[in-house]
């Protein structure tokens, strides 16, 4: 474009001032810059939790009811649900018409690693903390789990700290953490349960299935009793250790311990003695308890008797048992499935699905025990040494929604119950977390139950970088997580920062009124 040569004399001769061509460009860079830089600013903040968030027209469903509304978060607690709320100034909004809006995951059940596990030996647990959460967040969930061990010469209270501040170093979803009891419970004083219950750990792990429990198994009996009083539920994982010992050596010198008999080695009679033993616990003791992973139909008859009765005995079952059957041991890659106890038959996996229904089985956790495919592949491997764990944390809601409530199986308020209410109130972090109303933490998921999508390894989050639901089609997944008011996942990826997760403290157990 040419000059205009009269309009530049004019403004000379009235003593303006004339940009060349060159210093023209040199500002519209200046200027393009200054703007580069100003957005980028905006999308910094952006990402940062709005002081307000309202999310509106979606159909928000708890474990009790659902209605179409909108909800108002305001510095990271939820401060009013309502229809047309007027937005602040800066609010930041979201249309979910169409959508459901449900309250963030609670995992009660998964293992990770606070340390890097490049440093860990072979074989083990690969996921660590920020990795755990990114997958969890990406799959509907905003507080999950790990199980922590205290070291022989390490104080309670420093054993406490070390573990809160590596979920405050590296955790994006927020944290709740049970506490080992490990091969000795003479550790656990009364004072150093009343240190835990003042700390806010409340939530116990006790192994049935290891020979040291029967070593010790007064011990064990006077701690369940100690800890029901102080305010602690003990978790237990249910099978008998002298019936798998012995089955198991039995097979494998018999040259019948590959893992495609692992089923076999860990019959459904060795949980069903362990959870007949943990109920008559609870009713001798008053202690409350929880079976974490509860397989078969037979040991779900035991538990269920026991809660007939009016004992507080809380039942937890895992995906894979919905999912999966015994079958699969059949395959040449059995071991990516080996867990413990096993996969077992249809009917088994039916009257799971039927527990959740009608509210004998409380929660479903993932056990997410993530391990690399060549080390659950290892050749060497026979039903004693086997690796146990998948990495299921990611895809654990959305097949759940899809194969229980897609096919109505469950409703999705029960689906609600099992995935976030119940763990939460079982575990003493209710009404912070697992539920949507005023004053909880603003933990929310925007769900499509319409968008469909194939489980393929490569989407995985998790360390492993593998599904064993791999090609498996499931309808319904979150669009949107929120975590405490913050976006921390949006359509496919994790925008939370690591080191944003905190542990919530978990109240002194008291019996929960559950769906």
């Amino acid at each position: 474009m040419r000059p205009n040569w009269n309009s530049l004399r004019q403004r000379k001769a009235k003593g303006m001032k004339i940009i060349s061509t060159s210093e023209m460009r040199s500002n519209a860079r200046r200027a393009t810059l200054i703007l580069c830089v100003a957005v980028g600013l905006a999308v910094h903040v952006g990402a940062q939790a709005p002081s307000e968030l309202i999310i509106r027209n979606g159909l928000v469903v708890t474990a009790d009811a659902r209605l179409e509304t909108d909800v108002r978060i305001r510095n990271g607690t939820i401060a009013e649900i309502g229809r047309n709320l007027a937005p602040a100034a800066g609010a930041r909004e979201i249309d979910a018409r169409g959508m459901l809006v449900l309250p963030g995951g609670v995992d009660p059940h998964s293992h990770l690693v606070g340390e890097t596990p490049a440093d860990l030996p072979p074989g083990g647990i690969v996921e660590d903390y920020t990795s755990g959460s990114a997958a969890a967040l990406a799959g509907g969930i905003t507080t999950i789990t790990n199980f922590v061990s205290k070291q022989p010469n390490e104080s309670v209270t420093a054993f406490l700290d070390h573990n809160i501040a590596l979920v405050e170093k590296f955790g994006i979803a927020d944290f709740m953490i049970h506490v080992n009891v490990g091969d000795d419970p003479s550790w656990l004083t009364p004072q150093v349960l009343a240190t835990m219950v003042n700390r806010g750990f409340t939530s116990t792990k006790t192994f049935m299935r290891e020979t040291y429990f029967d070593t010790h198994a007064v011990g064990f009996v006077k701690l369940f009793h100690t800890s029901g009083a102080a305010g602690i539920l003990s978790m237990i994982h249910c099978e008998d250790a002298s019936i798998i010992a012995d089955i198991s050596e039995l097979m494998v010198a018999e040259g019948r311990g590959g893992l495609h008999n692992l089923p076999a080695s860990r019959p459904v009679v060795a949980e069903v003695l362990a959870v007949e033993r943990a109920v008559a616990i609870a009713e001798a003791t008053g202690a409350p308890i929880y079976i974490v992973h509860l397989s078969s139909e037979r040991a779900l008859r035991v538990a269920e008797d026991g809660q007939a009765r009016g004992l507080p005995v809380y039942v937890e079952t895992r995906p894979m048992y919905l999912h999966l059957t015994q079958e699969r041991f059949l395959q040449p890659d059995a071991g990516l499935y080996a867990g413990s106890p096993p996969l077992r038959e249809k009917r088994d996996q039916d009257a799971l699905w039927a527990g959740i229904a009608k509210g004998t089985i409380h929660t479903v956790g993932t056990d997410h025990g993530a391990r690399s495919r060549e080390e659950k592949l290892d050749p060497t491997l026979n039903v004693i040494t086997r690796r146990e764990g998948v990495s299921n944390v990611q895809v654990y809601r959305p097949m759940l929604y899809s194969e229980g409530v897609r096919t109505g199986r469950i409703t999705v308020e029960q689906f609600v119950a099992v995935t976030a209410t119940n763990p939460a109130k079982i575990f003493g972090m209710y009404p912070r977390k697992g539920t949507i109303q005023v004053g909880s933490d603003g933990d929310v998921v925007i769900w499509d139950p319409n968008l469909k999508r194939t489980i393929r390894d490569e989407d995985q989050l998790s360390n492993a970088k593998w599904s064993i639901y791999a090609g498996s089609d499931v309808t319904g997944w979150p669009r949107t997580t929120i975590r405490r008011g913050e976006i921390v996942y949006q359509d496919g990826k994790v925008i939370g920062r690591p080191g944003t997760g905190k542990v919530i403290p978990q109240a002194p157990w008291k019996r929960p009124t559950l769906r």
